[in-house]
């Protein structure tokens, strides 16, 4: 099994930036935890904080993997285009966010990604991209 994981911007700061709402893990070491836990899953991983980048890899990615786990960070409330190479793919989606946004700015609780995306994970830290890969294992 192929899951592709893509973060959006600043999540590459994750340990370091707004620990109250984001912990003290980076992504890379997650990361790691979660290859060691899941060997026999390929697990991709993208970060960038440019929204173009995020589209390419979608695009790239959206025919040959079994599932992409996305946090898009700020594009998930600014970004049709994203949603719309969401909408493009034929890889089901799962959008993923660390803080519940719902508890956070307004403008948080929108998303654009979500309608396009098969689920959405959120307020449940970095166990929502676990709790993602488990439903593409298990379904």
């Amino acid at each position: 099994m192929k899951i592709a994981i893509i973060n959006g911007p600043n999540l590459n700061l994750l340990g370091k930036r707004e620990p109250d709402v984001y912990g003290n893990q980076t992504f890379e070491d997650y990361l790691k935890d979660l290859k060691a836990k899941y060997p026999k899953v390929e697990i991709h991983y993208f970060q960038s904080n440019l929204e173009g980048d995020l589209i390419n890899v979608l695009h790239e990615l959206g025919f040959a993997f079994n599932g992409i786990i996305i946090n898009a960070g700020g594009y998930t409330h600014t970004s049709v285009a994203i949603a719309d190479a969401i909408a493009a793919i034929n890889t089901p989606v799962i959008e993923v966010h660390i803080s519940n946004i719902f508890a956070r700015e307004d403008f948080r609780h929108v998303s654009y990604l979500g309608a396009k995306c098969i689920g959405s994970i959120s307020g449940l830290g970095l166990k929502g991209y676990e709790l993602a890969l488990e439903y593409f294992l298990n379904g």
